[in-house]
């Protein structure tokens, strides 16, 4: 290497002319790189969208009869003979749908030029309009927007995406692309199946858009406007009905008819320029005075809320989740469906039956004097902070608990007192700057009742009353479906004796002992009365509803058997881990059970032992009259026949001579069984009964779940036997049938066994093959010898005034001992005395 100086200089020349080409392939490198990151991440960004779009694809609603039925159509529904009983229409409920030759093409004119100009020529989706969409959105700053949906888009929002008005901006997206994609796919299949896509869509169309003021469909529009048909519409007013669907509240032209006219003169100008009209045609209609005619003609629109029975509410219910869970429909199809669908909903119900149950549930008289009145109450607030705040009323019932009144309940003498304490508590908690947002306040009579009525033999539900007093409101509180509350003893027919018998474990005759018993964690069994009562038979156990014998059968068949059989007799609100307990057997159960499916379990019992599932319709058909649901039933076998009539025979018992003699029926030749229930403090009193022809259940009791007094505890009696006796009027004298595999024997009512010689005898009934077969002895009378002396003893004035108060040769059998002189005397001594009447006493009966 040369040091020189020379050396050195030629040196850094060299080094100085290299630096640029090592710069200039680092920076050719870093821009590969950065392009392939570039290229990488918009193949990535291509993947994850298109990946994306592929999943919103696939979310996509499926185009059935449930999301392309025109909606809109009102619904009626039928009693169980096929008599309309009333008409079912939402706000978009009142419809009448016309083809598309009785629309005028004027009218189908200019809804295409005002909503979708390129209708004729497009698959469905219109990319010209996207994109001058974008463009006048760009144009305005975003001022402006104009729709790019297609008409065939609107069908599909309308009928298929009926949620859009609550959707975000992400779900505004999402449903615009399956709305584009549908649209494409509903004209193909139209086309595929021979139809014309433009003419279904169109007339599906014009039957289905809000026209305003509750006029959906252009048929109801013009009869609402113009009161004419559709196919008497002038072009003017073709041109009105055009300007509405784009905000029938903005474009009303009855409330707004200047912001109607601008946009109808709209409607004509676009018809005009895409040769729909002539100009003369557009001249004589802009001359046209329309809007006097509207005002002349409209429809008066009602505002009144119609208020459905018990029946409707819980009928619209039933049929509403038969839809989603068998037809697949989402909720929002389900009720579109119901209000607008033009079903016809063929009910159970007896409109006789549930006027009668209406008529005694709204009559005072029925009800205790002094009822009180219960509050349910709410009120959201916005608090001056900007937080909201709700308030319920169980926090009013807190706060004046907290306030020193430490018994302070819902109940109230009056609506005057139950409002004060409302006011009271608003003054505590709504301060300075805090605004009232929304309050509901309702006042209900207390104690409550609820009731239903279902025709055994079918399972169909012919009457049902949610509550007393005048119902107010549709789809309100219903308790005999709602409101889950303690059965008390009617559980011990469902869960105990009737498995009991069914398994073979015992016989009405069966005799058990009434004594002390305590549940497995230590607790003790006590009837009604406190009290024990011996041995008796299993009949009068039932008879008597007695708790210890009940308490006892169900740890003997154990209570899982118990709660198997309340589940097959549809019981659905058991818990398996908290129900399983011995319990059960006196209906201490977690959650309660409803009005509806404990009287559906005891028809079962009256239906010879299969249970139906209690259903409020038969069937539901489409405006085609094509069957979307049917409700016939097969029924599920619980018990044999034999063991239901031994269930009805002796709560036939219970009606005559035991806790339900206050539920007998004024026409003694209808046969009537059934079953009490009370709980805990007399805090739910419940009745179960029935005949041959109907079963009836009824719950009494406090909403807020207080005390029944004395004074009330008694108008379950009346509601049960008014309503029973009402619906029985004029029904032949029926019998409950025995039948064949029930046989009659005479046994000893005390022991069960065959009545032997000295026995109080009974007859009573067995399912085939149970009949005791062992004769009673505890009855056998103690044998008396027969003496007879030879010589009869000098009788004094007293002595024969002592043998004619007896009963016998030798004075009475009673053992008093006071019956006639020495000679009885010496055989009572002899033979040891005792009772000789051949009766056992039993006691607490």
């Amino acid at each position: 290497m040369d040091l020189g100086k020379a050396g050195v200089i030629a040196e850094g020349e060299a080094l100085e002319s290299s630096a640029p080409r090592v710069g200039y392939r680092v920076v050719v490198v870093l821009l590969r790189a950065l392009l392939i990151a570039f290229l990488s991440f918009i193949i990535l960004g291509i993947c994850m969208a298109a990946g994306a779009y592929r999943g919103i694809i696939d979310d996509t609603p499926e185009i059935s009869d449930a999301n392309i039925m025109p909606m809109g159509f009102a619904s009626f529904i039928y009693d169980k003979d096929g008599n309309e009983v009333r008409k079912l229409n939402s706000v978009n409920g009142n419809r009448v749908s016309v083809s598309l030759d009785d629309i005028p093409l004027n009218m189908q004119h200019a809804i295409v030029a005002i909503e979708d100009s390129r209708f004729y020529e497009h698959n469905g989706v219109d990319p010209h309009g996207m994109i001058r969409a974008v463009i006048v959105a760009l144009s305005s700053g975003f001022s402006r927007s104009e729709g790019a949906s297609t008409i065939t888009q609107q069908l599909l929002k309308n009928n298929v995406f009926t949620d859009w008005m609550t959707e975000t901006k992400i779900q505004r997206i999402e449903r615009k692309i399956q709305e584009q994609y549908l649209a494409v796919e509903l004209e193909k299949s139209l086309r595929e199946a021979g139809e014309d896509p433009k003419a279904v869509i169109l007339e599906n169309y014009l039957n289905t858009v809000n026209f305003g003021n509750g006029a959906y469909g252009v048929q109801t529009a013009a009869q609402t406007y113009f009161g004419k048909n559709a196919k008497d519409l002038t072009l003017s007013e073709c041109a009105v009905l055009a300007a509405i669907p784009q905000n029938p509240s903005q474009f009303n032209p009855i409330l707004y008819p200047e912001e109607n006219a601008s946009r109808m003169h709209t409607v004509l100008e676009y018809m005009l320029e895409q040769n729909y009209i002539t100009q003369d045609e557009y001249d004589e209609a802009m001359s046209d005075n329309v809007y006097d005619r509207i005002k002349e003609n409209s429809a008066s629109v009602s505002t009144e809320e119609e208020v459905y029975s018990y029946f409707v509410d819980e009928l619209i219910s039933q049929v509403k989740q038969d839809l989603m869970a068998q037809k697949g429909y989402t909720e929002a199809q389900a009720n579109s469906a119901i209000y607008s669908g033009g079903l016809k909903i063929y009910s159970t119900e007896d409109p006789e039956v549930q006027s009668v149950m209406e008529d005694e549930f709204t009559n005072p008289d029925n009800f205790p004097e002094g009822s009180e009145v219960g509050l349910d109450w709410a009120l959201t607030v916005d608090k001056a902070d900007g937080s909201r705040v709700n308030y319920s009323r169980e926090m009013l019932q807190t706060y004046f608990q907290e306030q020193g009144d430490e018994n302070f309940d819902l109940n109230f003498s009056s609506q005057e007192e139950a409002q004060s304490y409302v006011d009271q508590y608003k003054a505590a908690v709504v301060g300075e700057g805090d605004t009232i947002v929304a309050e509901r306040i309702s006042f209900v009579p207390e104690p409550q009742a609820c009731m239903t009525v279902i025709d055994q033999s079918t399972g169909e539900v012919r009457g049902i009353v949610g509550g007393r007093g005048e119902k107010t409101g549709s789809l309100t509180l219903d308790r005999a479906t709602d409101s889950e509350r303690q059965p008390g003893s009617t559980f011990k027919i469902l869960s105990t004796y009737g498995p009991a018998l069914e398994r073979g474990e015992i016989t009405l005759a069966t005799t058990e002992t009434d004594d002390q018993f305590n549940y497995s964690d230590g607790q003790e069994v006590k009837n009604a009365d406190n009290t024990h009562h011996g041995t008796m038979t299993v009949r009068k156990a039932i008879e008597t509803s007695n708790n210890v014998i009940a308490a006892k059968l169900i740890t003997q068949i154990t209570p899982e058997v118990g709660y198997d059989y309340l589940t097959r007799l549809g019981i659905t609100t058991l818990d398996s881990d908290k129900d399983t307990t011995q319990s059960l057997a006196l209906g201490g159960i977690t959650n309660g059970v409803s009005n509806l499916e404990l009287t559906a379990a005891y028809a079962a019992v009256a239906n010879k032992g299969v249970y139906n599932k209690p259903v409020f319709y038969t069937k539901v058909t489409d405006r085609s009259g094509n069957v979307l649901l049917e409700s016939a039933s097969s029924g599920t076998k619980v018990f044999k026949e034999s063991t239901a009539y031994l269930l009805t025979s002796a709560m036939e018992d219970v009606m005559k001579s035991g806790t339900g003699t206050q539920f007998q029926l004024d026409d003694s030749s209808i046969a009537v069984a059934g079953k009490t229930g009370t709980t805990d403090s007399y805090k739910d009193l419940v009745f179960v009964g029935y005949t041959p022809y109907y079963t009836c259940g009824i719950w009494t009791g406090y909403d807020t779940n207080e005390e029944l007094s004395e004074n009330e505890r008694q108008y379950i009696n009346t509601l049960w036997t008014n309503v029973m006796n009402r619906i029985h009027e004029g029904k032949a004298a029926k019998n409950f049938s025995v039948p064949d595999s029930v046989e009659e024997v005479s046994i000893c009512s005390q022991s069960g066994l065959l009545a032997g010689t000295g026995c109080p005898v009974t007859t009573e009934y067995f399912a085939e093959g149970t009949a005791p077969t062992t004769v009673c002895t505890q009855h056998i009378p103690t044998p008396v010898p027969t003496v007879a002396p030879t010589v009869t003893p000098e009788v004094t004035q007293e002595a024969s005034e002592g043998a004619d108060a007896g009963t016998g040769t030798y004075g009475g059998t009673d053992g008093t001992g006071d019956t006639g002189g020495n000679i009885w005397q010496t055989i009572q001594n002899l033979f040891g005395g005792g009772d000789t009447s051949g009766t056992d006493t039993e006691t607490g009966q």
